[in-house]
C-alpha cells in the first residue's frame, strides 16, 4: 500500500474501525445470550460467542486508547 493519507483521514478510518468493532461486539454478545437462553446445551457455540465478544472488546479498548489516550486506565 503506497497511499499517503493525512491525519484527518487516518482519524476517520480509526473511528470507522471502532464503530465496526463496537457493532460486532454487541452482535456477538446478543448472539451468545440468545444461544445460552435458547440452546444451553450447545456450550461450544456459546463459548465461541463469548470469546468473540471479548476479542472485539479488546479491539475497542485499543482503538479507544488511540482516539482518547488515557481515558481508560489499565490496572497494573
Amino acid at each position: 500500500m503506497t497511499d499517503v493519507v493525512d491525519s484527518d483521514e487516518l482519524l476517520r478510518r480509526i473511528q470507522r474501525a471502532r464503530a465496526c468493532a463496537a457493532q460486532e461486539e454487541r452482535a456477538w454478545r446478543a448472539r451468545g445470550e440468545r444461544l445460552d437462553r435458547e440452546d444451553p446445551g450447545d456450550a461450544g457455540a456459546v463459548r465461541d460467542a463469548e470469546i468473540r465478544t471479548v476479542a472485539y472488546g479488546v479491539v475497542l479498548r485499543v482503538l479507544d486508547e488511540i482516539l482518547t489516550p488515557g481515558k481508560h486506565t489499565t490496572p497494573g
